[in-house]
Parts: C-alpha cells; sequence; structure tokens
C-alpha cells in the first residue's frame, strides 16, 4: 500500500486523529461528569482549563502552519503532530468532566457547549487538510483554523460560576423576547398584509386572502398578546434582578434552585415565540389559548420560587394573571360571535 499510495500513508495518522477528535466531542457532548469528593476549587479548575484551551489552539495554529505551504510534512512529521494534538484534547476533555454537577448544571452546560464546539472546530480543520493536502492554504483551511481559534478565544468570555451562568441564560432569554416582540410590531406597522411581499397582487381580492390578512378583531387580540409578551420580558428582566441581588451559591440546594430557574427562563422564551408565530394570518385562536395557558403555568411556576419571592420588585402575580384573562375573553368572545372581522365591536344576535 506504501508503494501504491504513499502520501495516503503519510497521512493516516492525521485521518486517525480526526476519527479521534471527534469521538472526543461526542463524549463531551453526551457523557457524565466525574462525581466530586471533597472541596473542589472553581478558581483553579479555570485555571487548568484555559491552560489546557490556549494549548488546543496553538496546537491547531502549529497543525496548520504545516499544512500551509510544500514541502508537505513527511509521515514522521504526521505522526509527531497528531500525537501533539491528541495530548491537548485529550488534557482539555480530562479537565472538562471534572467539573461537577454540584457546581451548577447550567454553567456545565455552557462549559460542555463550549468545549464540544472547540473540538467540532478542530474536527472541520483537520477534514480540511484532509480535503485539499495539496500543500497550499486553502480558504476552508483559512476559515477552520480561525474557527478553532474564536471557539478558544469564547472561553474568556464563559461565566465562571452557576449564577452568572443562570443570568447570561436569563439575559439571553430576555433578547429572544424582545426580538419576538420587535418582529410582531414591524409586521403590524409595515402592511396590513403582512405576506403581501410573496403573494401576487392580482391574487388580492375583496374576500380576498383572508388567511394572510388581519381583520380587526384579531389586531384587537393581537394587541392583548403584545401586553403580555411584554409583561414577559419585565418579568424575565425582574429574574435578572433576582438572581443578581438575592442568589447565594453557599448550598447546593442554592445551586439548584438557580438551575430551576434557568429551565423555567428558557421555557418561558420559547412560549412567546410560540404565541407570536401563532398571530400570524390565519390566527389560531385554540393555538393562542394553548400559548397563553401555558406561559400563564410556567410564570407560576417561576413564581414560586426564592429568588422571586425577595426580589426588590418581584413579579406581580395578579397583574399578568389579568393580562392572561384578558387575552382568554378575547378569544372566547370571539368563538362567540362578539367579534366581526373587519368592524368593531359587534353581536350577531342583538
Amino acid at each position: 500500500m506504501s508503494a501504491d499510495n504513499p502520501r495516503s500513508d503519510a497521512l493516516l495518522p492525521v485521518r486517525n486523529l480526526w476519527n479521534s477528535v471527534k469521538c472526543s466531542r461526542d463524549r463531551v457532548r453526551d457523557g457524565e461528569p466525574n462525581e466530586s469528593s471533597g472541596a473542589f476549587s472553581l478558581s483553579n479548575f479555570w485555571e487548568i482549563m484555559n491552560e489546557a484551551v490556549n494549548s488546543v489552539s496553538q496546537e491547531a495554529t502549529k497543525l496548520s502552519v504545516m499544512f500551509s505551504k510544500p514541502p508537505l510534512p513527511s509521515e514522521e512529521g504526521c505522526v509527531k503532530i497528531a500525537q501533539s494534538v491528541q495530548k491537548s484534547v485529550l488534557t482539555l476533555t480530562t479537565v472538562y468532566f471534572w467539573l461537577p454537577k454540584s457546581q451548577g448544571v447550567t454553567l456545565r452546560k455552557l462549559l460542555r457547549d463550549a468545549t464540544a464546539q472547540v473540538l467540532d472546530d478542530l474536527a472541520q480543520l483537520l477534514q480540511a487538510l484532509l480535503s485539499s493536502p495539496g500543500g497550499s492554504l486553502s480558504q476552508e483551511q483559512l476559515m477552520s483554523t480561525g474557527g478553532v481559534w474564536a471557539a478558544c478565544d469564547r472561553f474568556n468570555q464563559l461565566p465562571k460560576d452557576n449564577r452568572s451562568a443562570v443570568l447570561s441564560v436569563v439575559a439571553s432569554c430576555v433578547g429572544l423576547v424582545k426580538d419576538a416582540l420587535e418582529e410582531m410590531e414591524q409586521a403590524l406597522a409595515e402592511a396590513q398584509d403582512p405576506f403581501g411581499d410573496v403573494l401576487d397582487d392580482e391574487d388580492d381580492d375583496d374576500e380576498g386572502n383572508q388567511d394572510t390578512h388581519w381583520s380587526e378583531a384579531d389586531r384587537l387580540l393581537i394587541a392583548q398578546c403584545q401586553g403580555l409578551m411584554k409583561a414577559s420580558g419585565a418579568s424575565l428582566r425582574r429574574l435578572c434582578s433576582a438572581v443578581r441581588n438575592n442568589s447565594t451559591l453557599e448550598t447546593e440546594d442554592n445551586i439548584t434552585q438557580l438551575d430551576d430557574l434557568a429551565d423555567a427562563a428558557r421555557e418561558i422564551s420559547p412560549s412567546v415565540d410560540d404565541l407570536a408565530l401563532s398571530l400570524y394570518p390565519p390566527v389560531e385562536r385554540s393555538a393562542v389559548e394553548m400559548s397563553v395557558s401555558l406561559y400563564r403555568s410556567l410564570l407560576r411556576h417561576a413564581g414560586t420560587r426564592d429568588e422571586f419571592r425577595r426580589a426588590p420588585r418581584s413579579l406581580d402575580q395578579s397583574q399578568h394573571d389579568v393580562i392572561c384573562h384578558s387575552v382568554m375573553n378575547g378569544i372566547t368572545r370571539t368563538r362567540c360571535g362578539f367579534y366581526r372581522c373587519g368592524r368593531s365591536l359587534v353581536t350577531k344576535n342583538r
């Protein structure tokens, strides 16, 4: 085989490394942490983790440089660089598994995603080298190398404890809710027909594509739902304040409660997305009702947490119940015929 394809033999260590890195990535995504015995120092952990990440970044650079210009590395050179990269990968994955769940599931999820991303980008770099081993620096190789650097650099922005991790999750959810609200407001402001830019004018008649238009009844319902979406954003912002000002990391129970709050925030955000989607024509009132009911139950669950109750401006559940009740009444009146498309509030049976 060596006589027939010596180049393939030389690259075999790189190919084996590629497969090994992918296995390490999958193990990080699916594996369980080691159980911690005794005291655990987060500061020491992050110091060692940062060293491991920097080592992977440096090895990726060496690897890319070796394949950037002729002559290509020899089989011995490929073996040497593959072993060096493999050692950095093993160190990174080993240190990752040191972080126990007792330090916070939310923190560990963020670290898991960041570690898996480094390994995924490294695997893409190796694939780029294997797919075009011509001894010249390809665009794919450049982008893949930059991807590894960027993934490693993101470790500097990772939260270093579970409270910071939960705050970052909730802040992200606030942004998603804000985006959903802005998209809905933009759709309402731009045109009567939110799908007008994708339909032919000649297809628009008087009855006219009622499945793509909002009736006045729809708009009244949307206005109420917008209030609910704004309340969701306000609730999440207050949750941020509650976590920042009232949470502690003194016990495992404190850390677990923070994880519960992060889970609640993650559920509220998609429920707002689902509500926004259900409001596009044709408005599915059953879907709106389901979204509102889910939102109310999620909010009540979050509001039972100690951090919420101790917040300086803790969530006023009664206000949200009023908004939810108003939306539900709007849906009920629509079903009973109190609304008629395109007209103000009227009844069918006067």
